[in-house]
Protein backbone atom coordinates (compact mmCIF):
# COMPACT_ATOMS: atom_id res chain seq x y z
CA UNK A 1 0.00 0.00 0.00
CA UNK A 2 1.14 3.17 -1.17
CA UNK A 3 -0.52 5.64 1.36
CA UNK A 4 -2.61 5.72 4.70
CA UNK A 5 -6.30 5.72 2.94
CA UNK A 6 -10.36 5.37 4.21
CA UNK A 7 -11.94 2.48 1.90
CA UNK A 8 -15.89 2.39 2.03
CA UNK A 9 -17.20 -0.62 1.62
CA UNK A 10 -20.25 -2.70 1.86
CA UNK A 11 -21.68 -5.48 3.94
CA UNK A 12 -23.52 -8.58 3.46
CA UNK A 13 -26.35 -6.62 5.34
CA UNK A 14 -26.12 -4.01 3.01
CA UNK A 15 -25.01 -0.82 5.00
CA UNK A 16 -21.93 1.15 4.01
CA UNK A 17 -18.73 1.20 6.48
CA UNK A 18 -15.55 2.79 6.32
CA UNK A 19 -12.10 2.20 7.46
CA UNK A 20 -8.80 3.79 7.85
CA UNK A 21 -5.44 1.59 6.53
CA UNK A 22 -2.44 2.46 7.50
CA UNK A 23 0.44 2.72 5.07
CA UNK A 24 1.73 -0.75 6.03
CA UNK A 25 -2.33 -1.80 5.05
CA UNK A 26 -3.30 -2.45 8.80
CA UNK A 27 -6.90 -1.29 9.56
CA UNK A 28 -6.23 1.24 12.47
CA UNK A 29 -9.67 2.29 12.72
CA UNK A 30 -12.91 1.08 11.45
CA UNK A 31 -16.44 2.66 11.64
CA UNK A 32 -19.85 1.26 12.69
CA UNK A 33 -22.21 0.90 10.03
CA UNK A 34 -24.11 3.59 7.90
CA UNK A 35 -27.60 2.69 6.18
CA UNK A 36 -26.61 5.57 3.48
CA UNK A 37 -22.85 5.99 1.92
CA UNK A 38 -23.63 9.89 2.42
CA UNK A 39 -23.36 8.88 6.09
CA UNK A 40 -20.45 7.35 5.87
CA UNK A 41 -18.62 9.76 4.23
CA UNK A 42 -19.79 12.15 6.72
CA UNK A 43 -18.26 9.59 8.89
CA UNK A 44 -15.20 10.19 7.29
CA UNK A 45 -15.06 13.42 7.38
CA UNK A 46 -16.08 14.06 10.90
CA UNK A 47 -12.64 11.34 11.65
CA UNK A 48 -10.67 14.05 9.62
CA UNK A 49 -11.67 16.94 12.04
CA UNK A 50 -11.54 15.01 15.01
CA UNK A 51 -8.42 12.98 14.63
CA UNK A 52 -5.56 15.36 15.72
CA UNK A 53 -7.85 16.48 19.19
CA UNK A 54 -6.38 13.86 22.03
CA UNK A 55 -9.27 14.64 24.04
CA UNK A 56 -11.30 13.09 21.20
CA UNK A 57 -10.16 9.52 22.03
CA UNK A 58 -11.76 7.52 24.51
CA UNK A 59 -8.86 4.69 25.82
CA UNK A 60 -9.86 1.07 26.85
CA UNK A 61 -7.53 -0.80 29.03
CA UNK A 62 -7.79 -4.67 29.90
CA UNK A 63 -5.72 -7.73 30.33
CA UNK A 64 -3.86 -7.84 26.86
CA UNK A 65 -6.27 -6.04 25.27
CA UNK A 66 -5.58 -2.17 24.41
CA UNK A 67 -8.01 -0.64 22.42
CA UNK A 68 -9.23 2.98 21.47
CA UNK A 69 -12.37 5.13 20.57
CA UNK A 70 -12.53 7.65 18.47
CA UNK A 71 -15.26 10.35 19.33
CA UNK A 72 -17.23 13.62 17.75
CA UNK A 73 -17.36 16.55 19.57
CA UNK A 74 -20.70 14.88 21.12
CA UNK A 75 -19.44 11.98 22.35
CA UNK A 76 -20.52 9.82 20.37
CA UNK A 77 -17.85 7.33 18.79
CA UNK A 78 -16.82 7.55 15.08
CA UNK A 79 -14.35 4.56 14.43
CA UNK A 80 -13.12 1.89 16.95
CA UNK A 81 -9.49 0.72 16.88
CA UNK A 82 -8.44 -3.26 16.17
CA UNK A 83 -7.21 -5.06 19.96
CA UNK A 84 -3.65 -4.37 20.65
CA UNK A 85 -1.88 -6.94 23.34
CA UNK A 86 0.24 -3.98 24.89
CA UNK A 87 -1.17 -0.26 26.02
CA UNK A 88 2.02 1.07 23.66
CA UNK A 89 1.10 -0.60 20.39
CA UNK A 90 -2.70 1.01 21.10
CA UNK A 91 -1.19 4.37 21.67
CA UNK A 92 0.92 4.01 18.31
CA UNK A 93 -2.04 3.36 16.68
CA UNK A 94 -3.85 6.35 18.08
CA UNK A 95 -0.39 8.57 16.80
CA UNK A 96 -1.44 6.78 13.14
CA UNK A 97 -4.84 7.76 13.23
CA UNK A 98 -3.56 11.55 14.53
CA UNK A 99 -0.93 11.31 12.13
CA UNK A 100 -2.74 9.96 9.02
CA UNK A 101 -6.44 10.61 8.83
CA UNK A 102 -6.55 14.39 8.20
CA UNK A 103 -4.54 14.16 5.00
CA UNK A 104 -6.24 10.53 4.07
CA UNK A 105 -7.50 9.83 0.39
CA UNK A 106 -10.66 8.00 0.23
CA UNK A 107 -11.08 4.61 -2.22
CA UNK A 108 -14.50 3.34 -2.61
CA UNK A 109 -14.83 -0.26 -2.61
CA UNK A 110 -18.76 0.05 -3.52
CA UNK A 111 -18.31 0.62 -7.28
Amino acid sequence: MQNPKFQISTGTNGQYYFRLRAKNGEIILASESYPLKKNCENGIASVKVNAPDDQRYVRKDATDNYTFVLTATNGEPIGRSENYTTRAARDNGIEAVKRDAPAAPTEDLTN
